[in-house]
């Protein structure tokens, strides 16, 4: 096991520090079909985005709003440009393994230039392919 594995094993998960990396996102991250629920694929994905794992975002985007590779690129470059600094989940509808659909607000925060910015979101969530993936989402002020 390399240096690099061991610090991901240890280290705290970006969804919610209180856990560690390996029991929370990683699992997501390495099987997708692992999901219960649309809560879990959102945190997973906020964790996607603090670590860079691009290819991650793009398996967990529903087939038909994903992301094309000019603006895969561009999110992969926006994604590593800032400093994430928390999440916040305020509130759930549906998204249960036993439904197919469910929506997740949340706030991202994160500082880009020296400002404090806010990613305030409702978003979609569907099970496509026997799994949990983001739809689209509406930005809230």
């Amino acid at each position: 096991m390399c240096i690099l594995d061991l610090k991901l094993i240890q280290m705290q998960c970006p969804c919610n520090p209180i856990n560690i990396y390996q029991n929370c996102c990683q699992k997501a991250h390495n099987d997708i079909n692992s999901v219960p629920t649309a809560e879990v694929l959102m945190r997973s994905r906020y964790s996607a985005f603090i670590l860079g794992n691009i290819n991650y975002l793009q398996k967990s985007h529903h087939s038909a709003t994903r992301p094309n590779k000019r603006e895969k690129r561009e999110i992969e470059s926006w994604a590593k440009s800032v400093s994430w600094i928390k999440l916040e989940v305020l509130n759930t509808t549906k998204g249960t393994a036993m439904d197919t659909e469910g929506t997740v607000e949340f706030k991202a925060f994160y500082t880009e230039n020296g400002q404090m910015g806010i990613i305030h979101e409702n978003s979609n969530f569907k099970k496509e392919n026997g799994h949990w993936v983001y739809v689209d989402g509406i930005h809230k002020k």
